[in-house]
């Protein structure tokens, strides 16, 4: 199955899509360059900004390729490669295609037990459930910009200009709350068997995960306490390194 969906056709049906994608982020460059030219801006100013940005984008997309890496081993290449360069998140695609993998009865995401079928699930899954991000910016998101730049009176709150707003919190816990679903599965994983509290399963994830933590931390405290601000970039990167080298070891 692994070699079918590295086949050269999977390879072009894929690469065309990215190659579309990539002539579309060239016309774009070009015609904001020359709008920048029009409203007066300085070239020097322009081409650096473009300098700038191509090397911190190249930077954090290290921690993507080894997304489509970890991928590849379960869905082939192409597929991976194409999620993750278009609007795919690593940590969507990771977790839509895991959860897909169990509903389609393989228990975890694996090229073992995969068939045409369960690929055909796990590929719509992960494309139908990010598309509406899109769709929804589409509809929704002037209305959005026009509430963030003339914000009703009276909700604005004197005194607490420097509180996080909703959404922040929001995205905040999601998030903590991702991470703690991923840990308790963990530990119900190692915390397994037919007694209370049998440990015969194995810590690997979570010593994955807490090393992992650490990793990012170290990279957040040197970033903001160190004024190592360019750290960020490689913060996802280093953190999955370290990680998979720990599970290596475990």
């Amino acid at each position: 199955m692994l070699k079918q969906l590295n086949s050269p056709v999977m390879y072009l049906i894929c690469g065309c899509i990215i190659l579309f994608v990539a002539i579309m982020c060239v016309v774009f460059l070009v015609r904001a360059y020359r709008a920048g030219k029009a409203i007066g801006m300085d070239p020097k100013i322009l081409k650096r900004t473009i300098t700038s940005s191509a090397t911190f984008s190249i930077l954090p997309s290290v921690g993507i390729f080894l997304g489509v890496i970890a991928l590849s081993g379960s869905l082939g290449t192409p597929w991976p490669w194409l999620r993750l360069s278009v609007i795919g998140a690593l940590h969507y695609e990771t977790q839509v295609a895991e959860a897909a993998a169990e509903q389609v009865g393989l228990g975890k995401l694996t090229i073992q037990g995969m068939t045409p079928t369960a690929f055909s699930t796990i590929a719509l899954l992960m494309s139908i459930c990010i598309m509406w991000g899109m769709i929804l910016s589409f509809f929704f998101n002037k209305s959005y910009i026009n509430r963030l730049e003339h914000p009703k009176a009276g909700k604005k709150k004197k005194g607490k200009s420097g509180s996080s707003g909703f959404g922040d919190m929001a995205m905040t816990a999601m998030f903590i709350g991702l991470v703690s679903a991923y840990l308790g599965s963990y530990i119900g994983g190692f915390v397994s068997g037919k007694g209370l509290f049998t440990f015969s399963g194995t810590l690997t994830p979570i010593i994955v995960a807490v090393v992992s933590a650490l990793v990012m931390a170290v990279f957040t405290w040197l970033a903001k306490k160190k004024n190592m601000g360019w750290l960020e970039n490689f913060s996802i990167a280093g953190s999955m390194l370290v990680g998979m080298i720990a599970a290596i070891f475990c």
